[in-house]
């Protein structure tokens, strides 16, 4: 008798499958993703070399914000704290120079919420000259 002998077959993993499945993934991935374009604003530091120059010599928008965060336009209170207003009375002072320094002084108890409103008018008005004040802190004895 005549026994036909089984061939054996080659053992291997079929890559196939996880080739897909990985593309899959990939694919999943490049569309899930969000792409968010942030705009900044830059934003320079005065230095606190010299002597300071009296309000006369220089003509700039000086917004103040106090803790409650009421803004007062050199030295002029506005009526509220909406963006409409202080963007109003940002382009009366500023008669279309745009410019002009642009000085954001605010107490240390203000809302951060103020603070980046003030910043933002300026940004949309096309302010590029915006500093913020600082105090400086005591040396240490």
């Amino acid at each position: 008798m005549k026994f036909t002998r089984q061939r054996s077959q080659e053992v291997g993993v079929d890559l196939t499958p996880l080739i897909d499945v990985v593309f899959l993934l990939l694919i999943f991935f490049m569309v899930s993703t969000t792409f968010t374009r942030e705009s900044h604003l830059q934003v320079e530091l005065p230095e606190a070399s010299g002597e300071p120059a009296s309000a006369s010599e220089v003509k700039q928008i000086d917004v103040v914000i106090n803790a409650e965060g009421q803004y007062i336009l050199n030295d002029k209170a506005l009526v509220n704290n909406r963006r409409e207003t202080l963007e109003r009375g940002v382009s009366e002072l500023a008669e279309g120079d745009h410019s002009l320094p642009f000085v954001i002084t605010a107490d240390a108890r203000t809302p951060h919420e103020y603070v980046v409103r003030a910043m933002d008018v300026a940004g949309r008005l096309g302010f590029a000259g915006l500093s913020i004040t600082t105090e400086r802190e005591a040396e240490s004895q």
